[in-house]
């Protein structure tokens, strides 16, 4: 009877789905298991209500969405995403791709990491750099065991996904140990400036307690990468040992900062070539990932912080909104093969 009911359940939602009548469900809430740690934690998810209607992620210079704010979760068993930002980024960069993934059948989490977001600059926690992964874990731990959505989370369907800083992240919860020593030796002949510089904010200038690099968390079945820094970091030994399907994607246009050969050629030179999947878009940059930006969004960026319009910047003739659409089916087609 269990099993008949849960297929049931599996072809109403399929049917739902089907009929556009599920709607994206959205709430946030701050875990504070860990006191001088909070998360301000994200959540989108499939939900059958139409109302409340709310915006978020809305600004002067960043377009937001259209949710049911605390809407009740839809029935079913969904697979479950989990999302980290880039540095100093926030939970508003990668709304999008919640979106569409929400409307794809997932249910989606993502924190603000302490130290490295938008809305913490706290430089004690921003050299924690194994914070982060930790960051993650404990989203599950809270996802699977407490929050009201763990009767609809599926705990052999949890993929991670994270941009920037937040694909070094993913990566690291994967299994890629950091290996200092190695980032200092190529931060030597090609000191880039935006990654090397970086070092000491992170604090990965001095060789760390070897417990700091134990932050796989094997309930995470698969990775992507959405055009990460810091690739140098992880020691080459522990990236060919990583066997996790593992999706790189990467921006093709260089910024000054990220070479896409140095990142996320460097992590795809070096895992198993059997389970990694690697995409370089021609014409997407590193901010190519983020929120869409309205009409005007250059020029108030640059007022209020001179070199920040670099982040709405895009190619000639080249829409985000397109890419967005283009990478969302490279993700879909790999998260569900």
């Amino acid at each position: 009877m269990k099993t008949i009911t849960c297929v049931i359940a599996i072809l109403i939602s399929s049917l739902a789905f089907a009929k556009g009548s599920i709607a994206v469900g959205f709430d946030q809430i701050i875990l504070y298991a860990d006191s001088d740690r909070p998360l301000k934690t994200s959540l989108w998810y499939p939900t059958t209500e139409s109302f409340p209607k709310d915006l978020i992620a809305d600004n002067r210079a960043f377009a937001g969405t259209r949710v049911v704010r605390i809407g009740q979760p839809a029935n079913g068993s969904y697979p479950l995403v989990v999302m980290s930002h880039g540095y100093r980024g926030n939970w508003r960069n990668q709304n999008w791709l919640a979106m569409k993934l929400v409307q794809a059948g997932y249910i989606v989490a993502a924190v603000d990491h302490p130290g490295t977001t938008s809305f913490n600059h706290d430089p004690n926690l921003a050299k924690q750099w194994w914070a982060r992964p930790g960051d993650i874990s404990r989203l599950l731990d809270w996802l699977l065991e407490r929050s009201d959505l763990r009767r609809h989370l599926d705990p052999q369907r949890i993929s991670a996904i994270g941009h920037s800083l937040g694909g070094w992240t993913v990566m690291a919860l994967a299994g890629a140990k950091v290996d200092i020593e190695q980032l200092a030796e190529a931060c030597r002949p090609t000191p880039n400036s935006r990654v090397c510089g970086l070092r000491g904010e992170f604090g990965m200038l001095e060789a760390s307690e070897s417990a700091h690099n134990n932050l796989k968390d094997s309930r995470i079945k698969k990775l992507v990468s959405l055009d990460l820094g810091l690739a140098k970091s992880f020691s080459l030994q522990s990236l060919s040992e990583l066997t996790r399907p593992t999706l790189i994607l990467a921006a093709g246009i260089d910024i000054g900062d990220l070479p896409q050969q140095q990142e996320s050629g460097f992590l795809a030179q070096y895992l198993p070539q059997q389970t990694t999947q690697y995409k370089v878009y021609s014409n997407a940059s590193h901010f190519s990932f983020m929120q869409l930006c309205k009409p005007g969004a250059i020029e108030l960026l640059e007022e209020e912080v001179p070199g920040d319009g670099i982040i709405c910047l895009n190619e000639p003739n080249t829409s985000r909104e397109a890419l967005h659409d283009t990478i969302f089916q490279d993700i879909l087609a790999f998260l569900s093969s």
